[in-house]
């Protein structure tokens, strides 16, 4: 027998092929092949460090046994404690009793009365796990066996009960949870509600990820009293520059559904197309060219908008939109030239086909950058774009722009007077085919127009600082002079008539996009102040246009642009145009913003009148939201916004949030007026929802674990 009574490390170097075991304690006896070490033993052990107040090991059976306050570590990921374990190094066994295990990078804990592990294993008998204080959780799931994965970090639990407060609220025969954030094949978070209109809902994504190189989701869905479907979303990355994904759906509505609400279509389907490529010419065909390239796919196709709300699994995110737009944008880029082509297909969601919807199928675009001449007091640039514009049915026209400034730039009078000069040369080409869906009087002749202006700009910049602040103004004044134009066909028939606004809705205006050059001089008046931080506190512009004309419109607009930061916290904006022929305002948009440690307050109205003879002559809209932190716990949450004008509710949303280290809970209240088409056209649906929240965290977030209750049919 040998005592030692300062630290001493007993070292077994070739034990059972490659294992070794590292021993330190204070003390040390040795009987034969027993060893017992006594007060503060530390075991090295492969990848794990385990300390305890006594040891004993047989190094004839390979068997290590660890007695009171047994703490063990392995690579600083999770921690093992307990009062008794028994290590068998032969068979790579591991026994743990009692059993309390924390994984450090989550924060969830487990215990139970014994554990035994083997390999990257640990099984786990009748017990407990949970992310909150082990003193008193908050909630905590109960089983009578798991399974824990030390490598893949993914835990399995059978028969669990979860307990919130210990009152059960949830069982399930089998759990499975991943404690790390590795892409792996499983179930997601489902999601669930109950609605008066469809019965109860019930969401269960199903993730598959067998490849570095992409991952799909099946999200399998049935509403009882409206029908069921199921929505897919395939993600890939093909090469180093690009990536894309792939979303598809069906839903099947029941017909008792469809004739209660006389929907148009019994079921609905689409697609969506991402993808985005950031060096395709090069990569696809091996052109190795010095400039950029790039191409960006965004395909969407429906048959109706039930489409996107089914898909969406939260109801307060569902679409407003009327209109579904698909692109293909490409483009070549180098250090003086620009070519781009511009796919766009657009799909009214209101009306029962598209065949009169104008499309873009394509604009081509050429794109000269900025030359300089004469130590750059000398510049051009070129544009030139043609738009071919298409449909099914109705007139179709290709238009050609052509847009070249040219300009003279210098400076005076020591830099505190800026002179510029641009003569603008534009010109449009329209080439009409087809024919009218109703026959008119109209006639759709082929044509060419063409003008130049002249611009004059002459500014001065002036900064004056402060002991506390600097303030910066900039005075501006631009002169447009029109130099003439000259049109043949379309333009030289239907010029006058098209410009007037009164009668932009008449069909062969729709192709018209020219805008008339007036002589005129613009003012512009800006000024910044900037504390002693440099922070901007003050922005406010006002410029006013003054036609060279005898008509009643010859004093332009008046825009004012205001920016004033009160302090750190509140901020208001205002951008606001008078019009002196109306003796009004054609727009008025005001925004105040609120924001500090604990209350998020944003108001704005937006006033517009476009002085048309019209119903839809005023629109006048009102958005607010308001959130109040009342401490790090809980949170509370108001939106409304709302169309003055048509005296119609947009949307509405109140709620709070109480939120834990460990656990979120959630309830709000929410009204959303949404788009639906039925058998006579378009409509739109006012739903009620209350919804719950419910995150034990780290297992979930408040985005996979709300559920809802619709509370209205929405009629």
């Amino acid at each position: 027998m040998l005592k030692i009574l300062f630290l001493s490390l007993l070292f077994f170097g070739s034990l059972f092929a490659d294992e070794k075991v590292e021993i330190y304690a204070t003390n040390i006896d040795t009987n034969g092949s027993i060893i017992n070490a006594t007060n503060g033993v530390s075991v090295m052990y492969k990848d794990y460090v385990l300390t305890a107040q006594k040891a004993i090991y047989n190094k004839s059976t390979g068997i290590l046994e660890m007695f009171d306050n047994i703490r063990a570590t392995k690579k600083d990921n999770y921690k093992i404690l307990g009062s008794y374990a028994k290590l068998n190094i032969k068979n790579k066994d591991k026994m743990f009793r009692p059993f309390f295990m924390l994984d450090s990078d989550s924060d969830m804990w487990m215990s139970s009365s014994k554990a035994q592990m083997k390999d990257e294993y640990i099984d786990i008998n009748a017990g407990t796990v949970s992310g909150c204080n082990p003193k008193d959780p908050l909630w905590q799931m109960e089983f009578t066996s798991s399974s824990y994965n030390t490598q893949t970090k993914w835990l399995s639990l059978y028969n669990t009960r979860l307990y919130i407060y210990d009152i059960p609220v949830l069982y399930t025969p089998w759990f499975g949870y991943s404690l790390d954030t590795t892409r792996r094949t499983g179930l997601l978070m489902p999601s669930f509600g109950i609605s008066s209109s469809e019965g109860f809902y019930y969401r269960q994504p199903i993730y598959i990820a067998e490849s570095d190189s992409w991952d799909l989701e099946l999200d399998p869905q049935i509403r009882t009293l409206r029908g069921k479907g199921i929505y897919s979303t395939f993600r890939f990355v093909d090469s180093r520059n690009s990536h894309g994904e792939f979303t598809t759906g069906y839903f099947k509505e029941y017909s008792s559904y469809v004739n209660d609400y006389s929907l148009k279509n019994d079921s609905h389907y689409g697609f969506n197309f991402l993808y985005t490529h950031r060096d395709f010419l090069d990569d696809w065909l091996d052109f190795n060219l010095k400039g950029q390239s790039s191409l960006y796919i965004d395909l969407n196709n429906m048959n109706d908008v039930d489409y996107i709300n089914l898909a969406v699994n939260d109801d307060t995110k569902k679409s407003t939109a009327t209109q579904v737009l698909s692109k293909i944008n490409l483009f070549y880029n180098n250090s003086q030239n620009y070519y781009g082509a511009y796919f766009k297909y657009y799909k009214d969601l209101t009306k029962t086909n598209n065949d009169t919807t104008l499309q873009q199928l394509p604009i081509i675009q050429y794109h000269r950058y900025l030359e300089t001449f004469l130590d750059n007091k000398i510049l051009y640039s070129l544009d030139i774009q043609s738009n071919n514009i298409d449909r099914i049915t109705g007139k179709k026209v290709v238009q050609t722009d052509f847009n070249l400034p040219v300009s003279f730039r210098d400076t005076f009078f020591d830099e505190y007077l800026n002179f510029s000069y641009t003569a603008n040369l534009y010109a449009q080409h329209t080439a009409f085919r087809g024919d009218e869906i109703v026959a008119t009087n109209y006639d759709y002749a082929d044509g060419f127009y063409a003008r130049n202006y002249h611009t004059f700009n002459v500014s001065t910049d002036l900064l004056k600082p402060y002991e506390n602040y600097t303030h910066v103004v900039s005075l501006g004044m631009t002169y447009t002079l029109d130099g003439g134009d000259t049109k043949t066909g379309y333009y030289d028939e239907y010029d006058s008539f098209c410009s007037n606004p009164e009668n932009r809705d008449e069909s062969i205006c729709e192709f018209y996009n020219i805008s008339k050059v007036e002589n005129s001089l613009t003012l512009d008046f800006s000024q910044y102040v900037y504390d002693i931080n440099n922070t901007q506190i003050l922005y406010h512009r006002l410029s006013q246009r003054f036609n060279d004309s005898d008509a009643k419109d010859s004093l332009g607009e008046l825009e004012n642009e205001l920016e004033y930061k009160v302090n750190k916290a509140l901020t208001f904006y205002n951008n606001s145009l008078y019009n002196y022929t109306e003796s009004g305002f054609s727009k008025i948009y005001n925004k105040l913003s609120y924001s500090n440690s604990s209350v998020s307050l944003e108001v704005s109205h937006l006033f517009k009148d476009s002085f048309l003879s019209s119903d839809d002559r005023y629109s006048s809209y009102l958005s607010s939201s308001l959130g109040y932190k009342y401490n790090r716990h809980y949170s509370y949450k108001i939106k409304y916004n709302y169309d003055i004008q048509n005296k119609l509710k947009k949307n509405f949303e109140v709620g709070f949030l109480y939120q834990k280290r460990c656990w979120d809970f959630g309830i709000k209240y929410l009204e959303n007026n949404r788009p639906v088409l039925r058998d006579d056209g378009a409509d739109s649906v006012y739903d009620k929802y209350i919804y719950f929240t419910v995150a034990l965290k780290p297992m979930m977030s408040r985005s996979s674990s709300e559920f809802g209750w619709r509370i209205s049919k929405g009629e």
